[in-house]
């Protein structure tokens, strides 16, 4: 048994769309990456790690990657 396949009334114009996002779907996830980088930034919070802060870590594996 096959089933009934939904088509556009009309194509899809090529050049003239006017798409435009909702301002949450930029504002989720630039407050997401801000809250996560406050996490990374704030040694004070990791209880559990030793030694060098998260920052100066991933400077380090930047430099490490840009002197390849």
């Amino acid at each position: 048994m096959s089933t009934p396949t939904h088509t556009h009334p009309r194509p899809v114009s090529g050049g003239d769309a006017d798409i435009r996002l909702p301002w949450w779907a930029l504002a989720l996830p630039t407050l997401a990456f801000v809250l996560l980088l406050g996490l990374i930034l704030d040694p004070s919070e990791a209880h559990a790690a030793a030694g060098q802060p998260a920052l100066a870590h991933l400077l380090e594996q930047a430099r490490h990657l840009m002197g390849r």
